[in-house]
């Protein structure tokens, strides 16, 4: 009797099996602060370049809203995602044991922009006192869990006495997203608006907002916002030391790497650093104060 080929099903060596099987993926996400193209852009490049680094097969996972990232981190479909400041304490909330694993060199003191139309008459301002001028405007923040686009907004504008019920209509709009804030305002749906730094001034660099139909009226004060959080379980799905290497993956991306600047670039950073979940005490304490957080 012949001898049967070398690959055949069941006789291929025990080594050779292992290789075979199927490795467990790592599944990112992030927020989706910006439109689909951009994020699109960034993931799928996030997703390559740590498999490149770490050895095992990553895949970017879209979400739908903010919310849908919280439950899909909270429910362990997801493993590492990029959240805001309040949608992080969320999560963390809700997954105990899970890790904060870095931040961007600007989200230890990140700030929120204040914009107006050219055509609302609104004028830009010195202090926080100032934002009073936005009673009885059209304003508009962006997704409901937005740390910069609604939470510390929403806080600097009861600093100033401003409630949202002040606004016209008796409410303020929520347009999903900085990209839309800023859209909207230009086009004069809403007088006034508040939106993350990172995308105001990108969007002015690439001329998508245009300084005759939208300002910027103020900006805030600092305070800690974007952050990766991964699973509490890596290191026993994954293997000893993974969480380890995973940080030290994101930590070590410069712009002197080709691949790594498109990265940073895209993330609107020279590098990523580490992260202390304590100092997002500040984002907690508001979440609770406007009922975000229970």
């Amino acid at each position: 009797m012949p001898p049967l080929p070398s690959g055949a099903p069941g006789l291929l060596p025990a080594a050779q099996a292992q290789q075979k099987a199927p490795q467990t993926v790592l599944r990112i996400s992030a927020i989706p602060d910006q439109k689909p193209e951009k994020l699109n852009r960034l993931y799928p490049l996030v997703a390559n370049e740590l498999s490149r680094q770490l050895g095992v097969p990553v895949k970017y996972v879209p979400v739908t809203d903010y919310t849908a990232a919280v439950t899909a981190f909270r429910t362990g479909d997801l493993d590492l995602v990029w959240f805001g400041g309040l949608t992080g304490v969320q999560a963390r909330l809700q997954k105990p044991g899970a890790q904060v694993l870095a931040q961007r060199d600007i989200d230890a003191s990140f700030h929120s922009i204040f914009i107006a139309s050219t055509r609302s008459g609104l004028k830009p301002i010195t202090g926080v006192k100032g934002l009073a001028q936005l009673k009885g405007k059209r304003f508009t923040f962006g997704s409901e869990s937005s740390t910069s686009g609604r939470l510390m907004p929403e806080y600097f504008l009861g600093k100033a006495g401003v409630k949202t019920t002040d606004f016209s209509g008796g409410t303020a709009g929520f347009s999903g997203s900085h990209d839309a804030t800023i859209a909207l305002v230009a086009s004069g749906a809403y007088d006034a608006g508040a939106v993350n730094e990172q995308v105001w001034r990108a969007s002015l660099h690439d001329g998508k907002a245009k300084r005759d139909k939208v300002i910027a009226i103020w900006k805030t004060p600092g305070y800690q916002d974007y952050h990766w959080i991964a699973q509490p379980d890596l290191d026993r799905r994954f293997g000893k030391g993974f969480t380890a290497k995973l940080k030290g993956a994101i930590l070590s991306w410069r712009p002197s790497n080709p691949e790594q600047k498109v990265i940073l670039g895209l993330f609107g950073a020279q590098q990523f650093t580490g992260a202390d979940a304590k100092a997002y005490g500040q984002i907690e304490q508001v979440g609770r104060q406007i009922g975000k957080i229970r």
